[in-house]
């Protein structure tokens, strides 16, 4: 049984499938009957097969958005503009783990188009604050980082942020996960285009620093002018290449990268993915054995970046942590394993073989994962880390992140930083997640296969899992560009060595 799953792992990585035009173009439109036709398909696949489908939002109310959703195909559209249409009835179901993408012929066609317009200003959004945290016309003195704005075009920031969340996918009725998506840098920019579109200048309200509300016309960011401007100014340096190898080391110290404090016997590790090809179980052996080389006390774990990858490595970070046995499901299942639609899904043959042989049908009619059901993990003995444990998590913090933030949570050495995570607490749907390629437009999307229920226990109430000490962003942080959350780790380690000196 281990063997196959080896082999099924390798033949889905190996393994992929894409039905796409040869050729698009930002003009290129697509007929009422094209887009229809892809739209049925889109609302059919989702109906036969998304576990999560009526989970959050009942079968009316989804009927209610498919049928408004197909009402607008009354006319010829670009790809960009029916995937604003997808992405709105999508964001309905609200499941993080589906979401729309853009063809891959359009991809190809972006890749070519490396100077296109863009809007100015990457932003961190709270409720009822925005604030500028970068601007690309480098030339602008006034909206530096730190600037509340208050308003963008006449429509106020409020109602702009809520316009944009109708197009947001989330698990259940997480806030923090569409907070922190439009935050994350070019994400608010692509996507106010997408929705507003694409203006030559903005009229932005702010607030001085003196609190008063003033109004500057700013420029879309131009590349091409920007790119010629610099090259006039700034004469072409020769930089020394890295290596292959020291470019894959970069490549891994991005992704996780564990520092020691010998002295304040503190270390802080980073994890941005749980994703395959980083070599985490190496890197977790090592860094555990470091820990308990150099007698460390306290274990700062950041995630707040991690949207998720392998439960086999979130697994095996938490064996090194967990004090009792654990599990990582109360249920696991797919609701078919047949499909009549799988010349348009993704690895679907190995997705039906996995569930073949992995899966029972029960009563219930669904093909259950009984392993994941039912197995508890026991804590590893070699270099096990009993000290205390600080998990920085965020918005960004998703699927197999919160199953690691899930199973730690309730230990009494451990305590969740921060703010809520992006992936639901009770559960999700994802596991196996392969991309559906509608055959008129190219158009993808992320189709999860397995309903998973971390903890039944949890309520059912649409949100993350929660932090025990709570580090909001403010208006001065970001500002000061101050780490607010890692600052709120270090005030209670210290809290803690005092408490023990005391």
């Amino acid at each position: 049984m281990r063997r196959l799953l080896i082999v099924f792992v390798v033949c889905v990585i190996a393994t992929s499938c894409g039905i796409g035009k040869s050729s698009v173009s930002a003009a290129k439109k697509y007929s009422p009957s094209q887009l229809q036709k892809d739209y049925t398909l889109y609302q059919q696949i989702l109906e036969e097969h998304h576990p999560g489908l009526y989970w959050y939002t009942s079968k009316d109310s989804m009927d209610y958005y498919f049928r408004a959703g197909k009402e607008q195909l009354t006319d010829s559209l670009t790809e960009p503009e029916f995937r604003k249409l997808l992405s709105y009835v999508t964001s309905k179901i609200s499941c993080g783990h589906t979401s729309i993408r853009a063809s891959k012929a359009w991809g190809r066609y972006s890749d070519t188009v490396k100077l296109a317009k863009m809007f100015p200003l990457s932003i961190k959004a709270w409720p009822d604050t925005m604030v500028v945290t970068a601007n690309l016309n480098r030339r602008d003195s006034i909206l530096k980082r730190g600037t509340v704005i208050t308003k963008i075009d006449g429509r106020t920031t409020v109602a702009i942020i809520d316009t944009l969340f109708e197009f947001v996918s989330t698990d259940g009725y997480n806030l923090t996960h569409k907070y922190q998506s439009l935050s994350n840098r070019g994400f608010f920019g692509s996507l106010y285009t997408s929705v507003f579109g694409l203006s030559e200048t903005y009229h932005i309200e702010y607030a001085d620093s003196a609190g008063n509300l003033k109004t500057i016309v700013v420029p879309v960011y131009d590349p091409a002018k920007d790119t010629v401007s610099r090259r006039v100014l700034r004469p072409i340096r020769q930089v020394p290449q890295p290596s292959r190898k020291e470019r894959k080391l970069q490549e891994l110290n991005n992704v996780r990268l564990l520092k020691i404090d010998t002295v304040n016997r503190t270390a802080m590790m980073d994890l941005a993915s749980f994703g395959r090809g980083y070599g985490l179980p190496q890197f977790f052996r090592h860094s555990f054995r470091a820990l308990k080389k150099n007698n460390i006390g306290h274990l700062i774990i950041d995630v707040r970046s991690n949207g998720g990858g392998s439960v086999s490595n979130s697994t095996v970070i938490s064996r090194y942590l967990a004090a009792n046995p654990f599990k990582i499901s109360d249920s696991l299942y797919a609701i078919r394993k047949k499909s009549p639609y799988q010349q348009y899904i993704q690895n679907h043959f190995w997705n039906k073989l996995f569930i073949f042989f992995f899966t029972k049908k029960h009563r219930d009619g669904f093909y259950h994962f009984g392993y994941f059901e039912k197995h508890s993990f026991k804590p590893k003995k070699a270099n096990h880390f009993g000290g205390k444990v600080y998990i920085l998590t965020g918005g960004n913090s998703f699927s197999a992140t919160t199953l690691f933030a899930s199973a730690l949570i309730n230990q009494e050495n451990v305590i969740v930083v921060g703010e809520e995570t992006g992936g639901g607490a009770y559960g999700n749907s994802a596991w196996l997640i392969p991309d559906v390629t509608l055959p008129e437009t190219g158009v993808r999307f992320r189709l999860p296969l397995f309903r998973l229920v971390i903890d039944k226990s949890v309520p059912k109430n649409g949100k993350g899992v929660q932090p025990e000490a709570p580090a909001f962003p403010t208006v001065e942080a970001i500002l000061r560009n101050k780490d607010f959350k890692v600052e709120k780790a270090m005030e209670l380690i210290q809290k803690d060595k005092e408490r023990k000196t005391n």
